[in-house]
């Protein structure tokens, strides 16, 4: 990301991600949601698949499309990652997904809280539900810049 630009010249991903960082600063806040946006993101597959696995594969496909049209190197990374949630998903016994999902869904949310009240500032889906979608490619977008991989 390009942040000599203004928010109002970069591609739509920029900017959503500009706007992202914007309340994740803090490196205690950063570290948290690298951790537990990933956790979110596989639970509540867990949750969608625990109803249903094509239902969980359909969710996956509507995301990657919507990523898709943000950056196609945000999106392959996300595809790399949601394939292997699902794979994990599939070896799982299917009687410990919803449990296990539900109570490690609630503890990454309050980790999320922790690190905004670190941060000091509101979490950003609060001004925008985009914001819900956008939090995964911001761990992968730390993930990228420390591999230098451009997006």
């Amino acid at each position: 990301m390009n942040n000599t630009q203004s928010p109002a010249r970069r591609r739509p991903v920029d900017s959503l991600l500009w706007r992202y960082t914007e309340s994740h600063r803090h490196p205690v806040n950063e570290l948290i949601h690298c951790i537990c946006v990933p956790a979110i993101v596989f639970t509540l597959l867990g949750m969608i698949w625990s109803l249903h696995p094509l239902a969980a594969y359909a969710v996956v496909l509507t995301a990657l499309i919507y990523y898709f049209f943000l950056s196609s190197r945000l999106a392959l990374g996300m595809l790399l990652m949601a394939a292997c949630f699902l794979s994990v998903l599939g070896a799982l016994p299917v009687t410990l997904i919803r449990p296990v999902c539900a109570a490690v869904f609630v503890l990454a949310w309050i980790g999320q809280f922790i690190g905004h009240h670190i941060e000091g500032k509101k979490p950003s889906f609060f001004e925008d539900l985009r914001f819900l979608l956008i939090g995964p490619l911001f761990v992968l977008g730390v993930l990228y810049r420390r591999l230098r991989i451009p997006y």
